[in-house]
């Protein structure tokens, strides 16, 4: 493992305060200083350390943070949607149909399926159908893929290939989730890279991801690292089709998966309800555009006995529980199971919440694992489906005035890997010229900073070497002083300009990463 001496960096405060005041800053010196690290730990942090042959980076008296983690993510399907087709913005099943007929005579004619992605359907005049792939796609697969991942339009093609009975509409939920891993049969060998993935993620500052990918992501890492990929720390998941396998290998929440210790054992993911968009999620009241709806206040996808049962035996296995629940009846089905089979986790997503949960994942150490870019896209759905409700979607700073532990992430493809653009929603929630939506839900730059470093406080002696250097304090971001290596700001206790901080966050250029001492990306 190579040895790093880190030249002339600020130290950047990190940690959660509820009052959105910058902590400690006191405690943190003004001025530059060294950082050695040494097999993969920061071991010395002083000004003018002599160097000890070790390779030398001198950053200009940039800002040192610990890196960036996503909490939750699809890694394989991340890496795919860099190169699918793009179906964002799409307003009708006519407008993405058309979008496809520009693009599919552009691609090779060698009978691998067309993918897509991006498309959101909920405000759409009229649900999609598989006649009309089937009138722009000539006897090609096509698969496209919504934008929260919660349903898949299928050409006859497609459907075929994968031995599914024909069809009208889309599959959602349960039916579509049982075919996505399977969707590599429709694609061409070597189509797919995840190179771009890697090298985007570490120009990000990102340390580490935890992978919710579909499947059993836990037995794909440790071929990655054994071949040699070591540019990412990675907690993996398992889902219940591959529990037992889990089980019978002895693995445990925080278990290596690899000899570099790279790739952990992460939680047993649960999908308990759907979503918003699909009008899914699991809600203690109708959605109010319900007409129609099969199942007005959506859809459970596991009874709460099954959800309890799933709960226990991973409690018993030593495997943390991540709950995806959105809908607040979901939610509370959730930490029901949770307090009473004693199991640890998270709940994902946390979208929709009734306040009386708050104090309960407060109380119980449940984390809140939330995704902040979901509500710039999920604004106008909420308004047509949850006009009642709104108020209490993405309550991030509820949360962390509660004491509830927050974790950010993106949920990739659904959004795109990247912090800076998850902090910049949790800080000013909103993606265009309108105003915050519930803007006292909003984090300030120091809150959403500290729920993006997986617990990880100021860098200090000791810990592991996985850090970013990036040009200016995020900390500081939008309080109306330029904070860049020579010009900091004071610390006034209030977030400052929310819009202004956002900006300065999406904008933010990442000088360097480090993961276990390893170099990943550099750009000084």
């Amino acid at each position: 493992m190579t040895n790093l001496l880190v030249r002339n960096a600020r130290l950047v405060p990190v940690g959660i305060d509820p009052t959105g005041r910058t902590p400690a800053r006191a405690t943190v010196p003004d001025s530059p200083l060294d950082v050695r690290i040494t097999d993969g730990v920061v071991s010395e942090l002083a000004p003018g350390l002599l160097g000890h042959g070790e390779d030398e980076l001198d950053v200009a008296g940039r800002f040192l943070l610990p890196g960036l983690w996503d909490r939750h993510l699809h890694w394989d399907q991340w890496a795919a949607a860099l190169t699918r087709i793009d179906l964002a913005g799409t307003t009708s099943a006519d407008d993405a149909v058309a979008r496809l007929a520009c693009v599919l005579p552009t691609l090779p004619d060698d009978g691998a399926a067309a993918f897509g992605f991006g498309h959101r359907s909920a405000l759409w005049p009229r649900p999609a159908t598989v006649a009309e792939l089937d009138a722009v796609s000539g006897g090609r697969p096509v698969v496209l893929i919504s934008g929260d991942a919660h349903n898949g339009w299928l050409n006859s093609r497609a459907l075929e290939l994968l031995g599914l009975p024909p069809r009208t509409g889309v599959l959602e939920e349960k039916e579509w989730f049982d075919i996505l891993p399977r969707l590599d049969e429709l694609t061409r060998p070597g189509t797919v890279s995840q190179e771009e993935a890697f090298r985007d993620a570490a120009r990000k500052g990102v340390v580490g991801v935890v992978d919710m990918e579909f499947g059993g992501p836990f037995l794909s890492w440790p071929e990655r690292m054994a071949a040699g990929e070591h540019r990412l720390k990675v907690r993996a998941a398992t889902y219940a089709s591959h529990l037992d396998r889990a089980i019978e290998l002895g693995l445990r929440t925080g278990s290596a998966l690899d000899e570099s210790g790279l790739a952990t054992m992460g939680p047993l993911k649960i999908i308990s309800d759907g979503s918003l968009n699909t009008r899914t999620a699991y809600c203690a009241e109708p959605y109010a555009d319900a007409g129609g709806l099969a199942h007005p206040r959506g859809v459970l996808n596991n009874s709460p006995e099954e959800l309890a049962e799933l709960l226990a035996r991973a409690a018993a296995a030593g495997l943390e529980v991540a709950v995806h629940a959105i809908g607040d009846a979901a939610i509370t089905n959730a930490v029901d199971a949770i307090v009473a089979t004693g199991a640890r986790g998270s709940i994902e997503h946390a979208q929709l919440l009734a306040p009386a949960d708050i104090p309960r994942l407060a109380a119980h150490g449940i984390v809140a694992s939330m995704q902040p870019a979901h509500l710039l896209d999920d604004r106008d759905v909420t308004a047509a489906c949850w006009p009642d409700r709104a108020d209490r979607c993405f309550m991030t700073r509820s949360l962390v005035e509660a004491g509830v532990t927050v974790a950010l992430g993106s949920d990739a493809p659904v959004s795109p890997l990247d912090p800076w653009l998850a902090m910049a929603a949790a800080v000013f929630r909103s993606a265009d010229d309108r105003d915050a939506w519930n803007p006292a839900e909003a984090l300030t730059p120091a809150q959403a900073l500290a729920c993006s470093t997986d617990g990880r406080g100021t860098v200090r002696v000791g810990v592991p070497a996985d850090l970013a250097v990036v040009d200016a304090d995020p900390t500081t971001a939008g309080d109306g002083v330029r904070a860049t290596a020579g010009d900091r700001a004071a610390d006034r206790g209030s977030p400052g300009d929310p819009r202004a901080a956002a900006t300065a966050l999406r904008k933010m250029r990442v000088a360097l990463t480090v993961v276990a001492g390893r170099v990943t990306h550099v750009d000084l």
